[in-house]
């Protein structure tokens, strides 16, 4: 097995350098000396836009660390939007340009170490339309979450090569489980990790997992320590993306989906794959995304000529980031210090341009207001707590309840879960891996009990870290082979 990692690494324009410093000590650091220490590969993607805060704030190590390992190799960088705009939602002409705003930075920064062959959109963001555009830049291939391929996971393989219709671009499709895994630090050693991917090492296929680098150190204390480990080990065989195509040779043309890495089956079957970004039912989005385009409007009508005009331009192109609408999604993220500022840096935009209609302003103003006060009122009023809990209803439904509560053969997949973690608290018990069996042994109790809903990480989850895929399935199938068999003609017969 081949294993291609992908790592982003992305930091607003404006964030503060007490933050920044701290992602940088914890996060950046640390996987650049994993990286030289090992000498692996993989592939990586930096916003312009956090290039030019090393600079301004003295990071010069990490640049120049970053252009060598682009050099020697260990690192191919991929193209991006430079501020981290969200791409579906801009006209072909601004997608454009904050592209290539983001490869002129990082062009001057990495030099010839920058040859960007792949692209990112940011939050795996993709709509039709966006491949044509990649391509016509110069890109040879773009990353997409595996929801991408045909809104439900797990179906991409991994034998294969994708590449989107009507072009010549190919598609690599992240793989949500083992990044998910990682990201949130279930694998935590070596160990784990070559446990949930089990059969999948000795397997000819590649793997593709993609995730923030921040979450190494910075939302995962000591999970850098992880990521050396790993990078150290002979099991895994890293390579970059771009060099897929050089030992998988079929390839499949497919039309992927509009959605995101954050996109859920359920949100692209309701025609919702950008929540986060831009919620129906969110006044909130709906205002911003109408301040946005307004400002953007008059940014437009400017006199290139006017001596005001790059430094306005550049505070368009900052305004573009896709944070303030994610921070006012509360689906379940929320800050009102980011949706304040996001709001705020396009009404100072318009307020700056010259000759812009008073009634112009006025309307940006209100839209500005509209924004600040409706977040302050729904936080006073608990709307933001009600809205996180909506957004994770399903999380909080004890597994007894889907199972066993639904009757019939799902009664089963209940007892087929239950079976297989007292399996594991007898081996683990037995080969002393005491705090193992605790663990197990606990977990079982919680799910019994229907306190599964309190844990951050699901003992079902768990159990998936623990077993293959085929295993699990087939356990679930053997039990419910035994229900079919013993089931009688008439609903009251046997408990069905």
């Amino acid at each position: 097995m081949l294993w291609a990692n992908f790592l982003h690494f992305y930091q607003p324009a404006e964030q503060q350098p007490e933050i920044l410093e701290s992602i940088v000590v914890g996060s950046y650091r640390p996987i650049i000396q994993a990286i030289k220490k090992s000498n692996v590969r993989l592939t990586l993607n930096i916003s312009g836009s956090l290039f030019e805060l090393f600079d301004k704030y003295g990071f010069h190590d990490v640049i120049d660390n970053l252009k060598k390992l682009g050099e020697k190799g260990n690192i191919e960088f991929t193209g991006s939007a430079k501020y981290h705009a969200f791409l579906p939602f801009l006209k072909n002409e601004e997608i454009i340009r904050q592209i290539e705003l983001n490869n002129k930075t990082n062009k001057f920064y990495l030099g010839d170490a920058y040859n960007p062959q792949g692209f990112f959109s940011p939050e795996m963001a993709y709509k039709e339309g966006l491949a044509a555009i990649i391509e016509k830049l110069g890109f040879k291939w773009i990353i997409l979450d595996e929801i991408a391929l045909n809104g439900e996971p797990e179906n991409v393989d991994y034998t294969k090569i994708y590449k989107i219709k009507k072009s010549n671009l190919l598609v690599f499709f992240r793989e949500r489980r083992l990044s998910n895994l990682i990201m949130s630090a279930v694998a935590r050693t070596q160990e784990t990790l070559r446990d949930a991917m089990k059969k999948d090492l000795e397997s000819n296929r590649y793997l593709i997992t993609a995730m923030d680098g921040e979450t190494f150190g910075h939302h995962r204390p000591g999970l850098t320590n992880f990521l050396t480990n790993i990078f150290h080990s002979k099991d895994f065989q890293f390579i970059k993306i771009s060099s897929i195509p050089e030992f998988f040779k079929y390839t499949v043309e497919v039309s992927p989906l509009d959605s995101t890495w954050a996109s859920s089956k359920e949100d692209i079957a309701r025609g919702v794959q950008f929540l986060s970004w831009c919620d129906p039912e969110n006044d909130i989005h709906k205002w911003q995304w109408e301040l946005m385009n307004l400002a953007l409007k008059e940014v437009y009508k400017m006199n290139q000529s006017n001596q005001r005009f790059n430094l306005i331009r550049k505070k368009m192109d900052i305004a573009l980031s896709s944070d303030q609408f994610w921070w006012a999604s509360a689906k379940p993220w929320w800050s009102m210090e980011m949706i304040e500022a996001g709001a705020y840096r396009l009404l100072d935009i318009l307020r700056n341009i010259p000759e812009v209609e008073k009634q112009k302003l006025i309307i940006a103003r209100d839209l500005y207001e509209k924004i600040v006060s409706t977040g302050f009122s729904w936080q006073r009023t608990g709307k933001i707590r009600e809205m996180m809990k909506q957004q994770k209803e399903i999380l909080r439904i004890p597994f007894y309840e889907r199972t066993v509560g639904k009757g019939g053969e799902e009664k089963e997949v209940y007892n087929a879960f239950i079976d297989m973690m007292k399996k594991l608290e007898e081996k683990a018990a037995k080969s002393g891996e005491y705090e193992k069996a605790i663990l197990w042994r606990d977990a079982i109790f919680k799910l019994e009990n229907k306190l599964d809903i309190y844990d951050s990480i699901n003992a079902v989850d768990m159990l998936r870290v623990e077993l293959p895929h085929e295993e699990i399935e087939r356990t679930i199938e053997k039990y419910k082979r035994r229900y079919r068999d013993i089931r009688g003609g008439q609903p009251e017969q046997r408990g069905s």
